[in-house]
């Protein structure tokens, strides 16, 4: 079984609405009395019903005090990845160190070619997406000698200055459900998050583990080092969440929901009932 023996995280994945965009922010705040470890906004630039997802975390980080904030997911073709690592390293300085930076390779191309972003074939977007990962990497590494030198086919970055360094290890987690994204994972990210309603079933999460831990083997990697989250769109019971921490390393639980009820539950009655499940098998199975 592969527990991967990372501490659980319970987090709310709000939507964005512009409709009450006071509501939005209240509903962060919320989470964090409530007792999340993380709050996510979905991001899509293209959608006019949405506030953009940047501004709006930089609001939320500077309306709360101490919950972990991220994108759910940034579509990687909408934003060039030296720009968007230094405004994620910016975002992770103003805030504290709560900023984890949560990617995806995009999808819904013919939205982002009306805003001007590039139409890209699925092999396409996860080479872009590579290339992309590499650029953060080497934008946050200030302790390197020279600019940062990347001559890919989607991106090319020719001496750039390094730089800003964020406040903590920022987590550069994907959202990916393929063999070639999950490799992808395993090889250079911090992390796995894929929505539970998209992978189908419960057994989707195995067979994903299984690519992102022998591409993490390949590249020299424990395959513990890849964080494993999940985006939920409804309410499960702790036993089932349980679960899905031993049988299939889950070590962070997103809840989609935008019901106060909803996230007093999940932060207050769920979470601990779990994290007392799962420490209670692992210390029988020491």
């Amino acid at each position: 079984m592969p527990d991967y023996g990372h501490d659980l995280r319970f987090g709310i994945n709000l939507i964005p609405s512009s409709q009450d965009p006071e509501a939005v922010v209240a509903l962060a705040q919320l989470s964090e009395r409530a007792g999340a470890d993380l709050v996510t906004f979905q991001d899509h630039p293209y959608q006019p019903a949405f506030l953009d997802t940047w501004t709006l975390l930089s609001y939320v980080a500077a309306r709360t005090d101490s919950v972990a904030l991220s994108g759910n997911v940034h579509p990687v073709p909408l934003r060039p990845p030296a720009l968007l690592a230094r405004a994620a390293a910016s975002l992770d300085i103003l805030s504290g160190g709560r900023f984890e930076l949560a990617l995806g390779a995009g999808g819904f191309w013919d939205a982002i070619a009306a805003l001007g972003g590039p139409r890209r074939t699925p092999g396409e977007a996860v080479e872009a997406l590579d290339e992309a990962v590499r650029i953060i990497r080497e934008t946050w590494d200030t302790g390197a000698r020279g600019g940062i030198r990347v001559e890919g086919r989607h991106y090319q970055v020719r001496g750039a200055k390094r730089g800003p360094r964020p406040a903590h290890d920022v987590g550069i987690w994907l959202g990916a459900y393929k063999p070639r994204m999950l490799r992808l994972v395993g090889r250079a990210a911090d992390g796995w998050l894929p929505s539970l309603p998209y992978l189908g079933t419960p057994g989707a999460l195995a067979e994903g583990n299984a690519v992102v831990d022998e591409a993490a083997a390949e590249a020299g990697r424990a395959p513990g080092e890849v964080r494993r989250l999940l985006n939920l769109a409804e309410d499960h019971p702790a036993e089932e969440l349980a679960e899905f921490a031993l049988a299939y390393g889950t070590g962070t639980f997103l809840l989609m929901t935008g019901d106060p009820r909803q996230i007093e539950r999940f932060t207050g009655e769920v979470a601990p009932a779990v994290r007392e499940q799962v420490a209670a098998e692992r210390g029988r199975r020491a």
